[in-house]
């Protein structure tokens, strides 16, 4: 038997997908963001899309300095990762609030998360208005792995690694189990 579910919680059932941290920088300002909804859309060129509601500071810094990075997070730093997702970067700085280390990017300005297993560098090729969200395609420039979670065909260590998938709302899930964030 099937059951119907609220519109508002379909994506749910597709929220199965890595939380990644985006991180953008213009000016002096930078910030960073968890976003669940992401995907690699082009091997050739390498190209990925983030979904982003435009009303987010995240968003404004992503459009105005036209790069951003993806970092892909594992549950040793869930509790900094929600902390982000729950607090805005206009306000204070994730980086400083979080205690995450910023790491020098090669090619653009933005700081990628030094505490993150693996790390794009990606400048913005279109963006495209979807509902509430908008599609940022990004053309991956540089990307850099912990090499000691990543064999030689780049297949994570999983259990090893602990990324996380976000299931809706507060909570969670690394390969095996269900995590209320707010319960760690």
């Amino acid at each position: 038997m099937k059951k119907e579910i609220e519109l508002r919680k379909a994506n749910r059932l597709l929220n199965i997908g890595g939380v990644v941290l985006v991180s953008a920088k213009f000016k002096e300002r930078d910030n960073l963001t968890p976003v669940a909804w992401n995907v690699p859309v082009s091997k050739e060129p390498p190209l990925v899309a983030v979904a982003i509601a435009p009303e987010r500071f995240i968003y404004e810094l992503i459009e105005k300095s036209g790069e951003f990075g993806v970092n892909l997070p594992t549950l040793k730093i869930l509790k900094e990762v929600y902390f982000c997702g729950k607090n805005s970067g206009k306000e204070i700085d994730k980086f400083k609030a979080t205690k995450l280390k910023r790491l020098k990017a090669k090619f653009i300005s933005a700081p990628l998360v030094d505490d993150c297993i693996a790390n794009l560098e990606c400048k913005v090729e279109k963006i495209y208005p979807a509902g509430d969200h908008n599609l940022i395609i990004g053309r991956v420039l540089r990307a850099i792995v912990e090499e000691n979670l990543f064999d030689e065909r780049l297949k994570v260590e999983l259990e090893e690694a602990r990324t996380v998938h976000h299931l809706g709302g507060k909570f969670f899930t690394v390969p095996g189990e269900v995590i209320d964030v707010e319960g760690l």
